[in-house]
């Protein structure tokens, strides 16, 4: 069965229609036609029995293939791969022999915005290169329709991990939820306007370095390797 997966957050219910081998109604799974019986089968020396007059329904099997609708009950947390038993809901057995139980394998449909490992939720983020320098806030929608409120760190590079703690996927038959975890993504302007071009080619003015310690190392780091060189 596929679901969502805000139906694995929440939870949900679900009816299915299973195609199965029901027992025989007319003959009450016995396989012989109503009102005759059996005898005991010379063969097997009385250890099993022969149908004399087989059930026209089942044809002396018991069972008849039978369409069923079944409603599934989905707790919060499932996962891919999560496995539910509906007992006595599988196939009926021969002769009148009870039914097993029915197996449903969920599969959770692939989410527009998160990835899922265990309890924790991931997310990618783009923010401006502004944003990422002087800091700000975002907003995450959680999949029960909450907003999560995320505080942007001033100078935070391209790559970091914040989390969120609780935000995740609830612990299935259990207590509490997993993190939410967004990958800040920061992302260069490629249309800018003739102010704000200019804007920033006054700030390239003032730049001294320090601003971008890593790429100063890395820049010092190769100029070192040139003077080797030479």
């Amino acid at each position: 069965m596929e679901i969502t997966l805000e139906d694995a957050f929440t939870g949900c219910t679900r009816d299915i229609q299973v195609d199965v081998a029901a027992r025989c109604e007319p003959c009450d799974g016995r396989g012989a036609k109503p009102g005759t019986g059996t005898r005991r089968c010379p063969t097997c020396q009385g250890a099993g029995e022969v149908i004399e007059d087989p059930c026209s329904n089942c044809g002396g099997d018991g069972r008849v293939e039978k369409r069923k609708t079944l409603t599934v009950s989905i707790p919060a947390g499932v996962d891919e791969g999560t496995r539910i038993r509906l007992s006595g809901e599988g196939e009926a057995g021969a002769r009148g022999a009870a039914p097993g139980d029915l197996y449903i394998f969920l599969h959770l449909k692939r989410h527009a915005l998160f990835e899922r490992e265990g309890t924790t939720l991931f997310t990618r983020a783009p923010i401006s290169f502004t944003t990422a320098a002087l800091g700000g806030d975002i907003a995450i929608p959680g999949l029960d329709g909450s907003r999560h409120d995320i505080r942007i760190p001033a100078g935070i590079q391209s790559g970091k991990q914040l989390r969120h703690r609780g935000a995740g996927m609830p612990v299935l038959n259990g207590r509490g939820h997993g993190d939410l975890v967004i990958q800040i993504d920061v992302e260069t302007p490629t249309k800018l306007t003739s102010e704000q071009r200019d804007l920033l080619e006054a700030f390239r003015k003032t730049e001294t370095g320090e601003e971008c310690p890593q790429s100063r190392g890395f820049f010092d780091r190769l100029k070192g390797m040139w003077e080797d060189l030479t």
